[in-house]
């Protein structure tokens, strides 16, 4: 896929008005995804994207922390100026696509390596083993 196809399909999944707007939302949620995905999931999920978007996801200087999934979508609404809905619409749409490019097999071992919350946002079902009861 190439980047200007990849901007479509994002324009397509989050409603856009304009490709602009498309390519604002995909440097936004993958230089924020940059900075939790780390190691040969990071590579992989690189290796998958258009060469545009990869250098956006790996620009990017891994944090020490790993956000929650909801951290995220706030930690990109504070840094992009956005309301919370805006970045998880923004996220939910850039993800959709990314979600395709990486394949089950590397977003398994991507969602393996986050905190809770990013299969959501990943447009997956977020299972959970049973906790005991305390």
């Amino acid at each position: 896929m190439t980047f200007d196809q990849m901007l479509e399909r994002v324009r397509y999944e989050g409603a856009y008005p304009t490709r602009e707007r498309a390519e604002e939302a995909v440097h936004q949620v993958l230089a924020a995804l940059g900075r939790q995905v780390t190691g040969d999931e990071r590579v992989g999920l690189a290796q998958c994207l258009p060469f545009e978007a990869a250098l956006t996801l790996t620009a990017q200087i891994p944090d020490t922390e790993h956000l929650t999934g909801w951290g995220f979508v706030k930690d990109l609404a504070a840094c992009t100026g956005a309301t919370p809905a805006t970045a998880r619409w923004d996220t939910g749409a850039v993800l959709a696509v990314v979600t395709r490019l990486a394949g089950p097999d590397l977003l398994a071992r991507i969602l393996t390596q986050l905190p809770d919350g990013y299969a959501l946002l990943f447009g997956q079902a977020e299972l959970r083993q049973p906790q005991p009861a305390t």
